[in-house]
């Protein structure tokens, strides 16, 4: 069975950092494009962050570019989600997905997703 498994969400102030993994278990995931979205309380599910297979190819989110950088060590199996300058409205559950094709914003087109991680920031 294959899953993904978030880890590093938690509590912080306005203005501190956090830094997201994700890794896979079950399968290797170094050929998969890899996401990560949010779903506030009471908000539809939006996209965060997306690399493709090498990490040549990123996109973010306007309301995080400039302050979040996703990266992935394919050595490691692992994808990274550095979230700078925390905001309170960047207060989610973040998920990591993963995509057997090009990355995309879409989270309709990932084929697997992990349980998320809280992320909550106080103002």
């Amino acid at each position: 069975q294959v899953q993904l498994v978030e880890s590093g969400g938690g509590l912080v102030q306005a203005g501190d950092s956090l830094r997201l993994s994700c890794a896979p278990s079950g399968r290797t995931f170094g050929r998969y494009a890899m996401g990560w979205f949010r779903q506030a309380p009471g908000k539809e599910r939006e996209f965060v962050a997306t690399i493709n297979w090498s990490g040549g190819r990123i996109y973010y989110a306007d309301s995080v570019k400039g302050r979040f950088t996703i990266s992935r060590d394919n050595a490691k199996n692992t994808v990274y989600l550095q979230m700078n300058s925390l905001k309170p409205e960047d207060t989610a559950v973040y998920y990591c997905a993963a995509r057997n094709g090009l990355e995309s914003r879409m989270g309709g087109l990932y084929d697997y997703w992990g349980q998320g991680t809280q992320v909550t920031v106080s103002s």
